[in-house]
């Protein structure tokens, strides 16, 4: 409280946006704006992406530390997709830079197998793969539309995300390769019940990538958290339904 007028000074929460597989920090520019009006916003381009083009791809625990490394104490973290494994290991290694958990259309585990149907099918995944070899950039095309598929406004979304997209550079093919890695061999089940940082989980009902049991499963999962799910939303939530996006977090901030 100030000495001078007697006010209550209110805390400014810090968030941080991490985003997706073959994207970069451009992929929240439509939200940034109306979440900036009450929070400090950081959006970084993770290694090999955007601005970070050139930087170093390890492991993802030695990414999820450095992301970390340049995170204020006590933050939300919001991880998208692929963001949403590096904002768990941030959670997990680094509680103390997690006060809260924001994970959009994400999931433990991309992969499905024997004992998890809420994945991407191997041979999908492996497709990515072949033909980021022969046609990087039409890949990445196609894997837009992909996050758009079934979802509202899904030709405007296609058109509006790339065009936001290609205000930075695009990943280095070192990135991609390491991030199709990561998403073909992490499973973070395992660390789901000792993620005590409350969560949100927020999803869509038609995403194509990540199917919406996945998000239902985390929230069910995790010892504290809770599911907002739009069921005409797909893999792009936070593009395709801003307002109610903006909303979920800033309630959930506080």
């Amino acid at each position: 409280m100030s000495a001078a007028d007697g006010r209550f000074a209110v805390a400014v929460p810090d968030v941080v946006l991490l985003h997706g597989w073959g994207m970069n920090a451009g992929a929240w520019d439509d939200v940034l704006p109306a979440l900036a009006s009450r929070m400090r916003v950081r959006a970084p381009d993770l290694p090999g992406h955007g601005t970070r083009r050139d930087a170093a791809i390890t492991s993802l625990d030695d990414t999820a530390d450095a992301i970390a490394s340049e995170v204020p104490e006590g933050a939300v973290i919001c991880g998208w997709s692929l963001g949403g494994l590096v904002a768990q290991r941030i959670a997990r290694r680094h509680p103390a830079k997690a006060r809260r958990l924001v994970l959009v259309s994400s999931t433990p585990r991309f992969l499905a197998g024997d004992d998890w149907d809420h994945g991407m099918k191997p041979a999908t995944l492996e497709a990515f793969a072949r033909d980021l070899a022969s046609d990087l950039e039409g890949t990445l095309a196609t894997f837009v539309k992909l996050n758009a598929l079934h979802g509202a406004r899904g030709r405007t979304a296609i058109r509006d995300f790339t065009r936001a997209l290609a205000a930075r550079p695009a990943p280095s093919p070192s990135a991609l390769d390491r991030g199709l890695a990561w998403l073909r061999e992490t499973d973070l089940r395992v660390d789901v019940p000792w993620l005590a940082t409350p969560t949100l989980v927020l999803h869509g009902g038609r995403d194509a990538i990540v199917p919406a049991a996945a998000g239902r499963w985390l929230a069910q999962s995790l010892p504290h958290a809770r599911l907002v799910e739009w069921p005409d939303a797909a893999h792009l939530p936070f593009f395709t339904h801003r307002e109610a996006f903006v909303a979920a977090l800033e309630s959930f901030v506080g």
